[in-house]
């Protein structure tokens, strides 16, 4: 296969196994196994497709003959790329139409090769009218889901359209510099001389956004354990958490260990952290990172809501980085998008109360609680922890004061219920929620 026709090929069996068999991203692309050739135009690609796919499927919709959920999930892969392809990627339109009508041929849907130059030729002829179509709708014109919109809608009524478009915007690079092993500033001075400029993030103090992002694993200071990735967002927890030598923390939910490493790396001194997750695959990620980092915790697999779990132990710190719907992070993961159902929102609740109920008593008396999700949705924030309180009067929270701690990344609307949540498109950064409980010593 030559002339590109190859990327498209493996781009459109990971959209399909997106969009049609419901796999995720990360696993789609392990799957498809792109040559090294092709990975980066691969990945290009496919995170195209699936941050736009909303609105081109209505174009879609509008070319095909017959409805557009009945196609296969490769037919519907294909005629996605190639839209994209002709509205969003820069690709000359011959390319476009020949590439995608040859990989037709080649990933089982010979009989549809005619059809879908048709439906990409008409595009090109009628593209205006076809966009006004797609566009009549805020989920048209920002490419989600309508059940996401209506949420945002409800939930952030004068953030929502920032919101959604902050979801297709291209994430930053951000480092965070392991201060165990150098200051910020000379990790900005060694940047700066490899020719890379970085930029500071007001109220994340280890934080350094790269100018034009680059593949960390060939970056020394990466290799070397110097700095990690983690979005200013993510790296409020550790100011929040407020953790002090001498202090026993436990991470639950922690891989891939990003937060227990920045937890590491900020405060010398703890007695013990205790980093805990459900996946013994993914718990494996926390240890590859704190070997990298240097540094060391005591990694245990399990299921947090266990009681038996970790019966009769006490931490002064406790980090719950809740399992949730990912809403605030579909900038950087755009099958949040086509994976995440309305449905599933009420168990993704259930699982973080039962998260909250069975750490809450092994907190310390005076000790301090951390809820955080990677989500925009109150029903999975204000309403969780809402309910929290009504099971558990001895629960205060201290949101605002703690806040202090990350200055003006607390931007969001005047509160209007517990925690805050930093919004995508107000800070820049990936949309978070955190919650900081301290328990009665009384």
């Amino acid at each position: 296969m030559t002339d590109g026709v190859s990327s498209r090929v493996s781009a459109v069996r990971v959209i399909a196994a997106v969009i049609g068999k419901g796999q995720t991203l990360e696993a789609a692309l392990l799957a498809a196994r792109p040559s090294l050739a092709d990975r980066a135009m691969v990945q290009s690609l496919v995170f195209g497709v699936l941050r736009f796919g909303h609105r081109l499927s209505r174009v879609a919709t509008a070319l095909v003959s017959r409805s557009w959920d009945s196609q296969t999930p490769e037919l519907r892969a294909l005629l996605l790329l190639g839209l994209y392809q002709l509205e969003y990627s820069g690709t000359p339109p011959h390319a476009a139409v020949n590439t995608i009508v040859a990989a037709a041929r080649l990933v089982g849907e010979q009989k549809a090769a005619g059809m879908v130059n048709a439906c990409l030729r008409r595009y090109q002829r009628e593209r205006a009218r076809l966009l006004d179509l797609a566009d009549e709708t805020l989920a048209g014109r920002t490419s989600h889901p309508i059940w996401l919109v209506e949420a945002y809608q409800r939930d952030w009524p004068a953030y929502a359209v920032p919101m959604l478009a902050a979801a297709n915007e291209h994430p930053p690079l951000t480092l965070r510099a392991n201060v165990r092993k150098g200051s910020v500033e000379a990790l900005a001075a060694e940047l700066a001389a490899d020719g890379h400029v970085t930029m500071r993030v007001p109220g994340a103090p280890d934080a350094l956004i790269l100018e034009t992002p680059i593949d960390v694993r060939g970056l020394p200071a990466f290799i070397e354990g110097r700095c990690s990735v983690q979005d200013a967002a993510a790296q409020c927890a550790v100011p929040l958490l407020a953790a002090r030598a001498g202090m026993r923390v436990l991470d639950a939910c922690a891989a891939p260990g990003g937060k227990t490493g920045h937890l590491l790396e900020a405060t010398p001194g703890l007695t013990e952290v205790v980093a805990l997750d459900i996946d013994q695959g993914r718990a494996g990620r926390i240890q590859e990172n704190l070997t990298r980092l240097g540094l060391e915790a005591t990694i245990l697999i399990g299921d947090a809501t266990d009681p038996s779990l970790l019966l009769g132990q006490r931490f002064d710190r406790i980090l719950i980085d809740a399992p949730c719907s990912g809403t605030g992070v579909i900038r950087r993961h755009p099958d949040i998008k086509w994976l995440r159902r309305p449905g599933d929102l009420q168990a993704l609740a259930d699982r973080q109360l039962a998260l909250l109920a069975t750490l809450w008593p092994l907190l310390a008396p005076g000790g301090r609680l951390l809820y955080a999700t990677c989500s925009l949705l109150k029903s999975e924030n204000r309403q969780v922890i809402r309910a929290f309180f009504r099971q558990f009067p001895d629960a205060i929270d201290v949101t605002e004061s703690a806040s202090l701690a990350i200055g003006d990344m607390a931007h969001t609307e005047p509160a209007d219920g517990p925690g805050i949540a930093l919004l995508p498109g107000m800070a820049g950064v990936d949309g978070f929620y955190y919650a900081c409980l301290e328990r009665r010593c009384d």
